[in-house]
């Protein structure tokens, strides 16, 4: 089992993030997920030691936060809230700044440009940058130092469709190519269900839902509908050979059924000349899943 890089007890900062435990494993793409304000922004800065907790305890790389924080930031890169950076400056420039504070060697900045695909453009200046490129030189900021942790907040905000897929491809290949963890927040679902290996779902400051997409996935069970020519004939019939379904909308509602089972209830209603007329298979898509979860509509 993969070791968690990291882990929080019972976080809490008042009035924004309630007892939040929250567990990513090496070399996760990890899906912060919720509607805006819902406390993912507060909770990456107290991960960060930017905004101090008002209880709860954090474990990066498996030492407390609170102890060794210069350490743990030394091998975290971060991109929160929007790109830092010297409007009159270049990329390249802005990136040897960096590169000088924290004493890294000319490859990384080398292959940082590489990475988000700013080489052409490393002697333009950064206010010149379109609101893609600037974000791109964030993210090269962050992964300057090439380290264990990458942390980033709503890093295609504001992009075009283009422009977040481009973020979404870079991020993905980061764990197999260079051996990073990635912490990522969004509000937007179907970005999470690109990039992500695992979710955690946050809403008013509440882990509402933590595990694989795979797990969440799961929870999107189907729904096996009916419709015939007499449901009241139909209910009694099926109730004697165990089935009770619901009746929805002219339709007999059944839980998720198995292709045998559905295959016996069409043959029974058929042999007891019941007309079947139709027979379909309903899913819950991962956003109706979120909306329950949450109990709202999904910010845009």
């Amino acid at each position: 089992m993969r070791v968690a890089v990291i882990q929080t007890r019972k976080l809490t900062k008042k009035n924004r993030v309630h007892e939040l435990d929250l567990e990513v494993r090496e070399g996760e793409i990890y899906g912060f997920l919720g509607p805006n304000g819902a406390g993912k922004t507060t909770t990456l800065k107290m991960l960060l030691g930017l905004v101090k907790p008002s209880a709860g305890a954090i474990r990066i790389f498996g030492e407390s936060l609170g102890e060794k924080r210069s350490a743990i930031l030394r091998q975290t890169g971060s991109l929160i809230e929007s790109p830092s950076y010297y409007g009159h400056l270049t990329g390249l420039e802005n990136l040897r700044v960096v590169q000088r504070l924290r004493g890294l060697p000319d490859r990384n900045v080398e292959e940082a440009l590489r990475i988000v695909r700013l080489e052409k453009h490393r002697d333009k200046k950064a206010e010149a940058y379109s609101l893609g490129m600037k974000q791109r030189l964030g993210i090269a900021m962050a992964l300057l130092a090439f380290p264990r942790l990458l942390i980033l907040d709503e890093p295609t905000n504001g992009l075009d469709p283009a422009g977040m897929e481009e973020i979404r491809e870079l991020i993905k290949t980061l764990p197999g190519r260079y051996g990073m963890t990635v912490l990522l927040s969004s509000h937007l679902l179907a970005e999470i269900e690109q990039i992500a290996t695992s979710v955690g779902i946050i809403n008013e400051g509440r882990m509402v839902f933590q595990g694989s997409l795979d797990s969440l996935r799961a929870r999107s069970r189907g729904e096996i509908r009916i419709n015939t020519g007499d449901n009241a004939a139909a209910e009694r019939l099926l109730a004697v050979h165990g089935y009770r379904p619901a009746l929805s909308g002219g339709r007999l509602v059944f839980g998720p059924l198995a292709d045998r089972e559905v295959a016996e209830i069409n043959r029974l209603l058929v042999a007891r000349d019941i007309p079947v007329t139709r027979i379909e298979e309903r899913r819950r898509s991962l956003e109706d899943i979120f909306l329950e979860l949450t109990g709202r509509e999904r910010s845009l």
